[in-house]
Parts: C-alpha cells; sequence; structure tokens
C-alpha cells in the first residue's frame, strides 16, 4: 500500500518546516501539509500559551478541539489526499499512540526529526517568533519513547538532504 501520510516530529525550531517544503518538491505526486502550528493558529490565543522557560501551557479544551483536528487530517488522507503532518509530540510516547489511533487503517511513515537542543535555541532565537527556551526544553522531549520509520538529524544536515533520506522510505 502507498503512503498515505508522513509524520514528522521534533521539537521548535528543529527543521521541520523545511524538510516540509523540501519534500513537497521532491515527492512524484502533490501532498497538503498541516502542522500542530496551524492548529494552534487557529485557536482563541488562551487556548495556548507559553511559560517563561518555553513550556507550552494547553487551555480547558485542547484536547477536544486536537482530536476533531486529527480526525479531519484523517479524513483527508483517507479520502485520496497525501498528508504531510508537521507535529511535536509534547507527550513522547502517549502523543505518538493518540496520532496512530486517529490515523488507524492509513499508511504511515513515522520521521524523527532531531537536532542538538543549542542548534535548535540559536535558531530560536534567529527566526525571532518563537519563545526563548522552548526549542532547548523540547528537543529530546518530544522524542522520548516514540518509534520511527527513519529518523534524521539537521544539526548539521540540510534539509534538501534530510528531504531525500525521507522520500526514499515513501512507498
Amino acid at each position: 500500500m502507498a503512503t498515505q501520510v508522513i509524520v514528522l516530529n521534533g521539537g521548535s525550531s528543529s527543521g521541520k518546516s523545511g524538510i516540509v517544503r523540501c519534500l513537497k518538491h521532491l515527492l512524484p505526486n502533490p501532498w497538503i501539509d498541516l502542522g500542530v502550528d496551524d492548529l494552534i493558529d487557529r485557536l482563541p490565543p488562551s487556548m495556548v500559551t507559553f511559560g517563561q522557560q518555553g513550556e507550552v501551557v494547553l487551555g480547558r479544551g485542547f484536547g477536544d478541539l486536537q482530536h476533531a483536528w486529527m480526525v479531519g487530517v484523517a479524513a483527508m488522507a483517507g479520502a485520496g489526499a497525501p498528508v504531510i503532518i508537521d507535529d511535536v509530540f509534547l507527550g513522547g510516547a502517549s502523543s505518538q499512540e493518540r496520532a496512530r489511533t486517529h490515523l488507524a487503517g492509513l499508511e504511515v511513515l513515522w520521521v524523527g526529526v532531531r537536532c542538538a537542543p543549542n542548534i535548535a535555541a540559536g535558531r530560536e532565537i534567529a527566526r525571532g517568533d518563537r519563545v526563548i527556551g522552548m526549542a532547548a526544553s523540547q528537543a529530546e522531549t518530544v522524542h522520548q519513547g516514540v518509534v520511527y520509520d527513519v529518523e534524521v538529524d539537521t544539526s548539521h544536515t540540510e534539509s534538501l538532504d534530510c528531504a531525500r533520506a525521507i522520500a526514499a522510505y515513501v512507498v
């Protein structure tokens, strides 16, 4: 069965968005990309806030809205639209299990996007649109207990090369 969904999991400023842009050029068919940032951008600002150390604080009802979002994403993939999901598994293995449940019955490629905490922190500062501390705090925790089909490390590897490595696994 052909790959229907590619899930990229990595911390903030790990390079997922750059890889997604490259994948959309490399893969032979059109893919829709959606990410946790898309969901957050559409929620009331009080639903997701950030602590002083970059920690993410989810408001009451976030889980229900995230569930509905993922049901919709899975429906698009099931209807024939290949989807790349750019995510941050704040709960590590439990986040992956929740995603697995939503994506059940679909052919999913699980991709870990790693980046050294100090490099991600430098990118975070350079971007200027992130809470300082988020990248370093998420760099390792988002991968705890998560099982991948392929992993890439953007610390010293360009997005295009990471995307080529991932594309090699897409059936």
